[in-house]
C-alpha cells in the first residue's frame, strides 16, 4: 500500500515517516520520500502566472510486505530537526486480498468527479454541482467498498493549483481508507505541444504534473500513465488517452501485453479503463462527429478486447451513464441484458463520467447497442463473490440505490471458449 500525503516540511526540516501496523498491535516506521513542482514545471497559464500557488512538499510512503485482508492502522509523522515529532490522526485500512483469493471483493469506478463548496459559497466556473453527493454517497457506504478508481478529471483545478488541496481534502475520508486509484484525463494532462495526442488547453498549462506528483500509480513512467492493477479476482489495465493508443504505439503494446498477462483462472475478471470513450457513446458531440467515440478508438483496439476476451471496458469524459450491449464490430453479439451466462461474445462498454460534473446531453438518434442510459450523477460498483459471479450495479449519487444492473456466470472453460476473433491456434496433430 502507498500512503501520500502534503506537509509544509521540506528534506532540510524534517523527515516524513508512517507509523503503522496491525489493528491494536505494536506499530513500526517507514520512511517516505519527498517530492515537488516549481511553477517552471507548469506548461503555461494559469499555471505559471495567475493560478500558481506552492504545492508543498508531497511525501509518499511505500507500507511493504502486508498480511492480506488484515486490518492495519496507520499515523503520518514528521521528526523534526530539534528532535521532536508530530503525527497525525490516525487511520485506517484493510490490506488487500492475495491476488486471484476468492473473498468477497467490491470495486467502485467513476469519472469526472471535480469537487465543491460544501459551505455552498461560490465555486471556480460552477462546474460540478454533482461532486459532493458523489463524494458523501460513497463515504457513507465506505464499510461495502474495498477500492475505488477515479478515472480521470479529478479536480478541474484548469491550472487554478489550491484547487488541487481542495479536492485531497474533499475525497480525503475515502482516499485515506481504502485504495484510491486514479486515470489520467484532458483536464489533468492536455495542453497544445506538449507531447500529448491532443493539443487542447484543458489542463490550464498544468499539463499533467500536480496529478503525476500528487497520485502514485504502478506505471513504469508516470508522465505515461498506463498502468496495471490487481485487486484479487480483478486485474485492471488502466489506459491513458492523452497519448497515443493507436496500433504500433508504445501504450498499445502495453495494453496488449497487460491483457495478455491476466490469469484468467486466478483473476476472471479482467477490466479496462480510460478516461476519454475509446468504445461506445450515445453522448451527442460524438454522435454528431458520427463517431459516437473518441476518433481512433475502438478501430483499433476492438481486436484486443476480443482477442482476451476483456470483460467491461469503462470511460469517463462524457458526463453521464450509458451500458452498451456486449459488442463486437459494432453489432451486439448477445442478447441478453440482466444475466449473462457462459460465453459471452464480446465485451460491454459502460461510460461513467457522471462523477460530479456538468452533465452531457445524449443524441436524440436511436443507438441500437445502447442498453440503458441515464442523464444524471452516478458511479458503477462491481462485486465479485468467487470465480464465476459477479454483480454489476449503477447507483445514483443522490440516494445510492441501484438503477441499472446485471449478473455474470460462467466457469473457467466459458473464458477459454473460441469466440470470433478470439482463438487460439489449432493443430490437427495428436
Amino acid at each position: 500500500m502507498t500512503v501520500t500525503w502534503t506537509s509544509g516540511y521540506n528534506i532540510d526540516e524534517a523527515v516524513p515517516f508512517v507509523e503503522w501496523g496491525w489493528k491494536g498491535q505494536e506499530q513500526k516506521r517507514s520512511p517516505a520520500g519527498t517530492l515537488t513542482f516549481h511553477r517552471n514545471s507548469m506548461c503555461g497559464s494559469p499555471a505559471r502566472t495567475v493560478g500558481w500557488r506552492d504545492p508543498g512538499f508531497i511525501h509518499t510512503s511505500f507500507l511493504k510486505d502486508l498480511w492480506p485482508n488484515v486490518e492495519y492502522t496507520y499515523k503520518l509523522g514528521h521528526l523534526l530537526s530539534n528532535g521532536s515529532v508530530v503525527m497525525s490522526k490516525q487511520y485506517s485500512f484493510k490490506s488487500p486480498p492475495f491476488p486471484g483469493q476468492e473473498s468477497l471483493q467490491r470495486i467502485v469506478i467513476f469519472g469526472d468527479m471535480g469537487k465543491q463548496e460544501r459551505d455552498g459559497s461560490n465555486e471556480y466556473a460552477d462546474y460540478q454541482p454533482g461532486s459532493l453527493m458523489t463524494t458523501d454517497t460513497l463515504v457513507k457506504d465506505l464499510d461495502n467498498i474495498d477500492a475505488v478508481f477515479l478515472i480521470g478529471d479529478l479536480p478541474y483545478a484548469n491550472g487554478y493549483i489550491s484547487q488541487w488541496d481542495q479536492f485531497t481534502s474533499q475525497v480525503e475520508p475515502i482516499a485515506s481508507r481504502v485504495p484510491f486509484m486514479i486515470a489520467s484525463g484532458n483536464h489533468e494532462r492536455t495542453w497544445e505541444n506538449s507531447g500529448s495526442i491532443y493539443n487542447g488547453l484543458d489542463s490550464g498549462g498544468e499539463c499533467g504534473v500536480p496529478a503525476e506528483t500528487l497520485y502514485y500509480v504502478p506505471a513504469e513512467n508516470r508522465a505515461k500513465f498506463w498502468y496495471a492493477a490487481d485487486y484479487g479476482m480483478f486485474h485492471f489495465c488502466i489506459g491513458d488517452t492523452e497519448h497515443d493508443w493507436r496500433e504500433g504505439s508504445e501504450q498499445y503494446k502495453f495494453i496488449e501485453q497487460c491483457f495478455a498477462s491476466a490469469n484468467r483462472h486466478k483473476q476472471p475478471w479482467l477490466i479496462f479503463a480510460a478516461h476519454r470513450v475509446l468504445g461506445y457513446s450515445s453522448n451527442d458531440w460524438y454522435a454528431n462527429e458520427g463517431s459516437f467515440e473518441e476518433p481512433m478508438g475502438r478501430e483499433h483496439l476492438q481486436k484486443l478486447w476480443q482477442k482476451y476476451k476483456v470483460d467491461m471496458a469503462f470511460y469517463g469524459h462524457v458526463h453521464n451513464y450509458e451500458r452498451v450491449c456486449p459488442i463486437y464490430q459494432n453489432q451486439c453479439v448477445n442478447k441478453e441484458t440482466s444475466h449473462y451466462s457462459g460465453v459471452v461474445n464480446g465485451t460491454i462498454h459502460v461510460v461513467v463520467g457522471g462523477g460530479g460534473s456538468h452533465l452531457s446531453q445524449f443524441t436524440s438518434l436511436n443507438t441500437r447497442w445502447s442498453v440503458f442510459k441515464d442523464y444524471d450523477w452516478g458511479f458503477v460498483k462491481l462485486t465479485a463473490f468467487n470465480q464465476s459471479s459477479l454483480l454489476f450495479e449503477y447507483k445514483k449519487s443522490k440516494d445510492g440505490k441501484v438503477y441499472d444492473s446485471f449478473t455474470i456466470s460462467r466457469d473457467y472453460k466459458d473464458v477459454l471458449a473460441c469466440v470470433h476473433d478470439g482463438c487460439e491456434p489449432t493443430t490437427l496433430a495428436n
